[in-house]
């Protein structure tokens, strides 16, 4: 495999954290409502944890892999390291300004006050006092630690501490903050719009839980653990087998980061470093409370419109909206939803009706993160109930949904469904169902493919596409698919779709060089492409191929990428953008010039080795020619947003792209909302 250089590719863990930026950046922008930009904040502190619990925890693993190994490989994890967290450190200056001097401000413009424990009233001192002895008390774990006698100190992960010191220095104390049990914040019955942490209620009863000791300083303190070692999502075969057996034996959730109160004296620093066994580059110092996610939590107390965004009501589908039979409807034209526009019940209810249906004698579906308790679910259920066919996969190593699929799978089990894992080396990621139905004397197959997950929630806030569609040249492909999970075939043999790890490469592969070769007799040649991660070097390389035979590049990367673009003489014709807004970009759209009859692909993969070589995705033509130019308009909408994009340039500077004074502002996540509003009315 190419490893990357400084000068062909960025290093992929460096890039994101400018994708984090943008959703920094999203909580500054004055055009987001009080909440919304709180929750930006919410999500940026998220994204963070859960990349110290991934990216920065096989850094860290990658620096006990042997120096031989290392060298070949190029990998520099302790120079990396470095760079991430003085750039983490930069974000988290920032992210702390952001909250101080802007966000708890506007929070008392508009008379909502969140109240420290030094400034409680003597009646919001009362009430925690009570609020703590009948909700609190119970759910603390109180610890003493003697640092003359103990030399280890074990945290949970994500659990926010109080670290108290005390008059005698070689004691030190440990408390939980309960959010888990208690959530985190409370709101007083005294005082209108009045409210606090629950860090603070607990600050206050501290002298009362240490109540022989005097307390000289209560810092607050949260430890990241590494997830699992994810080696598979970029090495494989023997350099993998050489990188697992060159690491000693570890201990499951190795911690990886610690976030600290800044104010905790470096005498202090010392002493927890030692107790929980940290380097020094482990140590990020940060404000007075950890776990900003929880600002998700955080309830408008006013319930005052102005500060959260306008309500989007989901655009009923012209066709699917009154459909009594969706067999008939998809088996005369393909069908395109569009989330969070359209509503996830339109699959929902093609599932339902599918159960119902006593002609229906197959369903098929995987599922990458199993919903909890959802109509998609139930109507399973259901379906094995009424004695239908029932096959489900479920992907055993979706990252932090392992235990709740497992338990779905099992679940559809005992039900009597035919339910497969994933194997041990690959990843299903592709978001597709297929129904069989009787109809005379055929079966009729009917499939669905997606670029999101089979979730309710996760629809509401990801922009996603996906069709439904009896074309036979695709519901054949995707039966042999099937077929291929259920280990009945081996290979799909697919012509029309592109299915990785078998053809996904090589098809992308062969639309770039048919650009290059357009470009090189002079022709036009255009690629056109919306993703939510670019990595592949391969992929990258044949870019910048293309780029210097004259192809146009257009780019629209939500996440990181890879690719330096706008470099003389590598990527000069290649332009990027990102658009981070109300809603997660999520869909994958591929559009090739392909001599003026252009072709156009949609699906779960990415251009990253990941989704090309180790994973099941599934990524579709789009034949249908409303469908096509339906995509088309969308994917054009975004590229000329000039609001909510920034240009992913060398300088990694996320520039907003501006709008001329000629112009119109495109804000084109609302713009896709007023087009299809329009659209479904005709």
């Amino acid at each position: 495999m190419q490893q990357p250089t400084e000068d062909r590719f960025r290093h992929r863990d460096l890039n994101w954290l400018y994708f984090n930026e943008r959703v920094l950046q999203e909580a500054e922008d004055k055009l987001n409502p009080l909440f919304e930009r709180i929750k930006f904040l919410a999500i940026f502190s998220s994204n963070l944890d859960e990349y110290f619990r991934v990216r920065v925890s096989q850094l860290r693993q990658m620096k006990r892999v042997e120096k031989s190994i290392r060298k070949k490989l190029a990998l520099k994890p302790n120079r990396l390291t470095k760079q991430i967290l003085k750039e983490v450190k930069d974000q988290q200056d920032r992210f702390g300004d952001i909250y101080k001097k802007q966000i708890l401000r506007e929070l008392a413009a508009n008379n909502i006050h969140l109240v420290d424990s030094d400034h409680f009233t003597k009646e919001q001192q009362d009430f925690a006092n009570t609020y703590f002895k009948d909700h609190v008390r119970e759910h603390l774990e109180i610890k003493k630690v003697d640092i003359s006698k103990e030399n280890n100190l074990f945290l949970k992960n994500a659990m926010i501490y109080f670290l108290i010191t005390f008059e005698n220095e070689n004691q030190l104390g440990v408390v939980n903050i309960p959010v888990d049990k208690c959530g985190r914040f409370v709101y007083f019955k005294h005082g209108k719009n009045m409210l606090t942490y629950l860090d603070e209620i607990v600050r206050s009863e501290l002298p009362s839980l240490f109540p022989e000791d005097k307390i000289t300083g209560i810092y607050e303190m949260k430890l990241s653990r590494d997830a699992e070692l994810y080696i598979e999502d970029k090495y494989e075969g023997v350099l993998a087998e050489k990188i697992y057996n060159s690491l000693k034996q570890r201990t499951d959730g190795q911690p990886t980061r610690l976030l600290y109160d800044a104010t905790m004296p470096s005498e202090v620093q010392k002493q927890v470093r030692h107790l929980l066994n940290l380097g020094k580059i482990d140590m990020m110092p940060g404000g007075k409370y950890h776990n900003f996610k929880d600002f998700l939590s955080l309830k408008d107390p006013t319930n005052n419109p102005k500060l959260h965004f306008e309500k989007q009501p989901p655009i009923p589908h012209k066709t699917l909206e009154n459909a009594s039979n969706y067999f008939e409807v998809i088996k005369e034209k393909d069908q395109l939803v569009h989330f969070p526009y359209m509503s996830f019940h339109y699959v929902e209810r093609f599932l339902d009706q599918a159960v119902k249906d006593k002609n229906v004698t197959h369903i098929k579906i995987s599922l990458y993160r199993v919903a909890d308790n959802s109509p998609l679910t139930s109507s399973l259920l259901e379906a094995l109930e009424k004695g239908k066919n029932v096959t489900v996969f479920v992907e055993a190593k979706a990252r932090f949904d392992e235990k709740n699929n497992i338990i779905w799978g099992r679940k559809f089990e005992e039900k009597g469904a035919n339910v497969i894992y994933s194997y041990p080396k690959i990843k299903v990621h592709s978001k597709i169902m297929m129904i069989s139905r009787k109809e005379g004397k055929h079966i009729v197959d009917y499939s669905y493919i997606g670029t999101g997950n089979f979730n309710n929630e996760t629809s509401k806030i990801y922009c996603d596409h996906a069709i439904f569609t009896a074309n036979h040249h695709i519901t054949k492909e995707m039966a042999r698919l099937f077929m291929v999970l259920e280990g009945e075939l081996i290979v799909p043999r697919e012509k029309h779709l592109l299915i990785s790890p078998f053809s996904t490469r090589q098809k992308f592969t062969t639309l770039i060089y048919n650009e290059i070769e357009n470009a090189q007799m002079g022709k036009k040649a255009k690629i056109t492409a919306k993703m939510n991660s670019l990595e592949d070097y391969e992929i990258i390389d044949l870019l910048y191929k293309a780029n210097k035979a004259g192809v146009e590049i257009r780019l629209l990367v939500r996440g990181f990428t890879c690719l330096i673009p706008g470099v003389e003489g590598l990527s000069e014709n290649i332009y990027i953008t990102s658009v981070v807004d109300r809603y997660l970009e999520h869909g994958r759209i591929y559009l090739f010039e392909n001599g003026g009859d252009e072709l156009m692909f949609f699906g779960s993969a990415d251009w990253m080795n990941r989704n090309l070589d180790r994973r099941i995705e599934v990524v579709t033509p789009v034949y249908d020619k409303d469908i096509f130019n339906e995509l088309k308009d969308i994917l054009e909408i975004q590229l000329s947003d000039n609001i909510k994009a920034r240009i992913q340039d060398a300088g990694e500077t996320n520039q907003y792209v501006k709008a001329g004074k000629a112009e119109k502002k495109n804000r084109s996540q609302y713009t896709i909302y007023k087009y299809l509003e329009e659209k479904q009315n005709r």
